[in-house]
């Protein structure tokens, strides 16, 4: 014992604007990634921000949840966190959304060994049609667009379940570049309860039992057909919780839930 106080650990260290991809015709793509104290290899998460896929940003979370530390919670757990772009539906129809965010997914693959990022445990956290993308992504990647863990934040996971399938402005209707109930095979192709697969990583799905914008049936059925395939698949109900959330005190608790499920099923060494 030498009697001097251990060394002050270093800074996070964030990483803003990083081009993951230039789509011709469209505005560059981009992520910031936040790295927390520590050598690493960390595992890493992306956040998917929501919207109706009309509108929000990579640097926004919604109002409910900015007030309870989300990016720190996941840092000071030692998780890297990279808050991703995609492409609204005024600017692209689908699938372009899924693509950006696998693009982003890719990028950070490429360059895990020089920011010290672990390939072998990224995990997506979306809220609503962010939720939908990161379900997206993790039923659907492989190789170096792979994602190991899904956390599904009250996300759209059956655009058939809604009630508006006629609607021509319906956010699923612009999505998809129609009303749904007239493009059912292609809505299927990107609809996350009908691309359910044994091979699917494991999800955790939180949902608020008073959701008026996605029902909390939707929550339940996707996780029941993950189960039926033999995926792990975590529900937590948020008694009275509204979207986003809203009207649910402890939602610092809910994200420290998503920490615990995925530290338990992506280890580290």
């Amino acid at each position: 014992m030498t009697g001097y106080p251990p060394p002050e650990p270093r800074p996070t260290v964030t990483y803003a604007d990083c081009t993951v991809a230039v789509v011709p015709g469209f505005r560059p793509l981009h992520l910031d990634l936040h790295l927390p104290p520590g050598d690493g290899p960390f595992p890493v998460l992306l956040w998917v921000h929501g919207g109706g896929w009309l509108e929000g940003s990579r640097v926004g979370l919604p109002p409910p949840v900015a007030p309870h530390r989300f990016h720190q919670r996941f840092l000071d757990r030692g998780w890297a966190v990279a808050d991703v772009d995609y492409r609204l539906v005024l600017e692209a129809q689908y699938p372009a959304q899924l693509l950006d965010v696998q693009a982003a997914v890719r990028w950070l693959r490429l360059w895990a060994e020089q920011l010290s990022l672990d390939p072998a445990r990224f995990a997506a956290l979306g809220e609503s049609a962010g939720g939908h993308l990161a379900a997206m992504a993790g039923l659907t990647g492989s190789g170096d667009t792979a994602i190991q863990a899904v956390v599904n934040w009250y996300g759209a996971v059956d655009l058939l379940a809604f009630d508006d399938l006629d609607d021509p402005a319906s956010p699923p209707a612009m999505l998809f570049g129609g009303p749904p109930s007239g493009r059912r095979e292609f809505v299927a192709f990107g609809n996350p309860i009908d691309r359910v697969h044994p091979g699917a990583p494991p999800f955790l799905t939180v949902h608020g039992t008073a959701d008026q914008i996605v029902p909390v049936g939707q929550g339940e059925a996707f996780t029941q057909a993950l189960r039926a395939a033999g995926v792990r698949a975590d529900l937590l109900l948020v008694p009275g919780a509204d979207h986003c959330f809203e009207g649910y005190d402890d939602i610092g608790g809910l994200i420290e839930r998503g920490i615990d499920f995925l530290d338990e099923v992506l280890p580290g060494k």
